[in-house]
């Protein structure tokens, strides 16, 4: 796939998938901006409300209406963590202009639907509408809340924010109870206006359209967004390693225990930590599903994850109580056997397999792409799913040996039922 980046105004960039496999074409709007606590819940917070309406369609039912009436198209909010930057915005999805009866051209309303919710949000005496901001204020609230309902998630969430304590990669998503609670109507607005003057606008497109249309299409959609100052992002700062590594314990009214571990990679050769982490943990040939997991029955799961932006390895398992030690000695002992080239050769074959095949397969799935795309262009990073895939499969033994000698343990956080923490 020849993908195109340009930039069409100040601050305003755009990356175009050319692709006539898909039925539907798919536009995305992002503002790319710092992840910070003191932000973070107001940006989320301003997805949400923007969605509700426009000047021109003020209302959820009217702009049901309009989609429906441009062949049942969809328009979803999102709210990202990408490295060390949260991507705010919109993704669309529509018929594709060669499958729309008539000939009917849907990019253009799409796209001037998509700007519209952004540059002409619905207000009232110079503010969002306060109905619409209290739904949206308490649905945050209520997401915020909630993350604790799954424990897995809640763990690993709880490890980044230990690990990176005082670094941005640390930071929720959606922030935090506390500073959503105090956003309100006026503030909010404003910080609107600032967002949309001073933060990067990334554009995606994939689809059957020409560049040229695209181009036209959204300097259209977008002609009234404002330009004043643009912030360029601050690149993610790999994470370095405390001394010591640090342990973390929590007691919550749970049945089952969460051990969460997190690693510092050092090298900084990403395709040899891709395919090391594979190894490791991060596929269902790993050494941590099929040892642990599988043959030793110590853990409900266990997987790997290589945060590439950060320079971090984060271990997720579910395990008894009483297997702690157990478990925590088996991870680190799986984790040795990798740095030590313990290696058949079918597992390096299966975990070169694996994430090619993830990287090739990325170009079946519009949705896919967009995230992998914006990721990039949110991140500073300039690789191809097909570059990263002939880099893994380029990777040897020697590489992945010399990549995770340097992974060292950081951060441990284990999440424990209250009867254990009472013993």
């Amino acid at each position: 796939m020849q993908v195109i980046s340009k930039q069409l105004a100040d601050g305003v960039h755009l990356t175009y998938l050319p692709a006539r496999k898909f039925k539907t074409s798919l536009l995305s709007a992002q503002f790319v901006t710092p992840l910070r606590q003191e932000t973070v819940a107001a940006n989320a917070l301003l997805a949400a409300v923007l969605r509700r309406g426009t000047v021109s369609y003020p209302d959820l039912g009217a702009l049901s209406a309009r989609l429906d009436h441009l062949y049942g198209a969809r328009v979803d909010y999102t709210v990202r963590k990408k490295g060390e930057t949260q991507c705010v915005g919109f993704v669309a999805s529509f018929i594709d202009d060669s499958f729309v009866p008539g000939g009917e051209k849907l990019l253009e309303p799409v796209a001037e639907l998509v700007g519209q919710l952004i540059c002409a949000p619905v207000t009232h005496h110079g503010r969002f509408v306060p109905a619409y901001f209290e739904s949206e204020k308490a649905n945050l609230i209520d997401a915020i809340r909630s993350q604790v309902n799954d424990k897995r998630d809640y763990a690993d969430a709880r490890l980044l924010e230990e690990m990176c304590a005082g670094e941005p990669y640390g930071i929720s998503r959606l922030g935090r109870e506390k500073e959503a609670s105090r956003l309100q109507p006026q503030k909010l607005y404003a910080h609107y206006g600032q967002l949309i003057s001073t933060s990067r606008l990334e554009l995606l497109y994939c689809g059957s359209a020409s560049l040229e249309r695209v181009e036209a299409a959204l300097r259209e959609a977008f002609s009234a967004l404002p330009r004043d100052g643009i912030c360029e992002n601050v690149p993610t700062v790999p994470h370095s390693a405390p001394a010591e590594p640090r342990y973390v314990e929590e007691s919550m009214d749970v049945t089952q225990g969460k051990l969460s571990m997190g690693f510092s990679c050092g090298s900084d050769d990403v395709p040899a930590l891709l395919v090391g982490n594979a190894l490791f943990g991060g596929s269902s040939n790993s050494k941590l599903f099929l040892n642990v997991r599988e043959k030793l029955s110590l853990c409900y799961f266990a997987s790997s994850v290589y945060h590439r932006q950060k320079g971090i390895i984060t271990v997720s398992s579910g395990i008894e109580f009483e297997n702690y030690q157990k478990a925590y000695d088996e991870i680190m002992l799986q984790l040795r056997a990798v740095q030590q080239g313990d290696l058949a050769p079918w597992e390096m074959d299966s975990a070169r397999s694996v994430l090619r095949n993830a990287y090739v397969s990325m170009g079946d799935s519009q949705g896919k792409l967009e995230n992998f795309y914006m990721g990039q262009a949110a991140t500073g990073q300039d690789e191809t799913p097909e570059l990263l895939a002939r880099q893994v499969e380029a990777v040897t033994v020697e590489r992945v040996i010399e990549a995770m000698e340097q992974v060292q343990l950081d951060t441990v956080y284990f999440l424990k039922g209250k009867e254990e923490a009472a013993q």
